[in-house]
Parts: structure tokens; C-alpha cells; sequence
């Protein structure tokens, strides 16, 4: 008779062996791993799960799992680092080059009852997203961005925080790095952020440098909220690029678009943003291009209108009265 099921323990995951990116595995095919059964509660969804603990490689550091594997089959990402297995590329990243919305709680409500019942829809190693739908030039964006090797210069020892303090006394023997940390936004992330693809820098650098080298450069005039489109399919009608636009930037919600100005005989379009930040997200969006009425068009920066300087304010005025 089979013993008796837990109800404490119901919904808890079990597992064999982990998802994990070639960079996080390590460079070594023999990897010697230890297992632990609800070692810990699941960084996104709060459930426990089973936990696996091992060493990339000489002088790495022991690195872990810290999401369970319901989670990680979901956004298709690997259960250590959290970047998509296909590509490599933090999700935020991905979901914006293929314009998927995610769907996951964000907030404690709920999370562990979607995550229960994500597990009974998954089929095997079947990833929760759907990506054949995606356009190409997102897929060839991703393709520019994807790291081909791994890299394993992330599985190092974490910085010393007594060199940084100036006190460590172990020199070389010490298992840490020996290195100032460096304090900007790439060091401040959160596990949350970067799981659900929100807010996450390391994103943003990547998405911001690539928008660049594509010419998207954001202009110096922080007034412009404007992206033009060009060589428009002669099909296309405001109504099917606003529906296009909104489409391939599921975040943004369509009272943050201002307005869609086409010029049907010239084949272009303004699409005009309320805010900056959210028409830099586009450019960054559709660095690559964007597909409208199966229609690959050309993406840039609108310009500021001509005679818009600000007037030179007038000081003092003299009136001579003659009498």
C-alpha cells in the first residue's frame, strides 16, 4: 500500500534534475550536485521546491537554484540565472523584441494558486510561451543580441566586502574576489524584476546600446515624443497601424498613445506618445523594424518643429515721450 499523501505538502514541486543554461552548468561535463527536497521556497511563486547546490568549476563559486521548475518552464528561463535559454537574453529583453505580455502575478496574491495551476498545463519540457507568432525582425533582433558562447566569467566568487572595507587579512587564500565594487543600477537588481522582465537595467543597457547602433539614438530635445514610419504598405489605415503599434508594445497601455497622424499619399506615419520614456521603449521595441499589414517599415526618431525656440525674455523696456 502506497503511504499516505502529505496534505501539508500538497501543490510542493519535486524534481530529478535542474533547468539550467550551459553558463550556470560550468565547463566541466562531470558535475557532482547535491539535492534537497523543499530546500527552500520558490523566488516567484513562494512554493517549495527542490533545491540543487554544485560548483561550475575550479575557483567558481557554489552556485544554486532559486526558482522552481513550474517557473522557469513558464518564461523558459534557466532556474540559477533567470535569462532565456534559447538566447541567453534577460526576459525583458525577449518579451519586448517578440511582444509578449506577461501573464504571471507580479504581486503575493494568487501567485502560488497560477503557479499550480501552470504546472498541470505544461507538457513536459514545453515552455509557457508561444512564440511562433512572433515577427521576424524580433526574432533577428534577438539573433544580434544572443550570446553564440557561454560565459562563464559570471560563475566567479562574489567581491570581498572585507577588501572592500580595506580589513581583509586571508590575501590569497581568501575564497572572494579581491575587487571594489561598483555601484551603479547594473548592481542593484531585483530577482522579481528580472524574472517578470520589469525594470530590469541590465535590460535596459541592452536594449538602449542596440536602439543606438541601429540609429535610434534618443535626440538631445527631451520635448520630442514622436516616432516616424515610413514606406508604409498602401494598404495600411490609421486604424490598422494603431493596432499594430499597441500589439507590439503590450505594456503600453492605449491611453499613452496620443495620437496616429498617416499620410496615406506618402506612405508614412507619426505615432506620437504622451510621455518620452514610453516613446523610447518603442524605438528600443522596433529597432530592427516593424511590421505593419506584412509590410517591414523604416523606424525613426520624429524632429522638433521648426520655430519652437523659446523667446528671449525681455528684462527692462524703454519708452522715450517726446513733447
Amino acid at each position: 500500500m502506497p503511504p499516505k499523501a502529505d496534505i501539508n505538502k500538497a501543490g510542493w514541486e519535486q524534481s530529478e534534475f535542474p533547468i539550467l543554461c550551459e553558463t550556470c552548468l560550468g565547463d566541466n561535463p562531470f558535475v557532482r550536485m547535491s539535492k534537497q527536497e523543499y530546500g527552500r521556497s520558490c523566488g516567484t511563486c513562494a512554493r517549495p521546491f527542490t533545491v540543487f547546490r554544485w560548483n561550475p568549476g575550479t575557483g567558481m563559486r557554489f552556485k544554486a537554484t532559486v526558482i522552481c521548475q513550474t517557473c522557469a518552464k513558464v518564461k523558459n528561463v534557466c532556474q540559477t540565472c533567470l535569462l532565456d535559454l534559447e538566447y541567453g537574453l534577460p526576459t525583458q529583453v525577449r518579451d519586448t523584441a517578440l511582444a509578449l505580455q506577461n501573464e504571471a502575478p507580479t504581486s503575493d496574491i494568487n501567485r502560488e494558486y497560477y503557479a499550480q495551476n501552470m504546472e498541470g498545463k505544461l507538457d513536459g519540457n514545453k515552455s509557457g510561451l508561444d512564440s511562433g507568432r512572433a515577427a521576424s525582425a524580433g526574432k533577428e533582433m534577438l539573433k544580434q543580441l544572443a550570446r553564440t558562447d557561454p560565459y562563464y566569467k559570471r560563475n566567479r566568487p562574489h567581491v570581498c566586502s572585507f577588501f572592500a572595507k580595506g580589513e581583509c587579512s586571508r590575501g590569497t587564500e581568501c575564497p572572494y574576489r579581491h575587487e571594489k565594487p561598483v555601484d551603479n543600477d547594473l548592481a542593484r537588481q531585483n530577482m522579481q524584476d528580472r524574472y517578470h522582465g520589469r525594470n530590469d537595467p541590465v535590460a535596459r543597457k541592452i536594449l538602449s546600446t542596440h536602439a543606438e547602433a541601429q540609429g535610434l539614438k534618443p535626440p538631445d530635445d527631451a520635448t520630442i515624443t514622436s516616432i516616424f514610419l515610413s514606406s508604409l504598405s498602401p494598404e495600411s489605415t490609421e486604424l490598422s497601424i494603431r493596432t499594430r503599434v499597441l500589439q507590439s508594445l503590450p505594456t503600453v497601455e492605449p491611453t499613452q498613445l496620443k495620437s496616429v497622424v498617416h499620410v496615406a499619399k506618402s506612405r508614412c506615419a507619426f505615432v506620437n506618445f504622451k510621455e518620452r520614456s514610453i516613446a523610447e521603449k518603442a524605438a528600443q521595441a522596433w529597432a530592427n523594424g516593424l511590421e505593419i499589414d506584412s509590410e517591414r517599415v523604416t523606424v525613426k526618431w520624429g524632429r522638433s518643429r521648426a520655430g519652437t525656440k523659446p523667446l528671449t525674455p525681455v528684462t527692462s523696456l524703454s519708452v522715450a515721450v517726446t513733447v
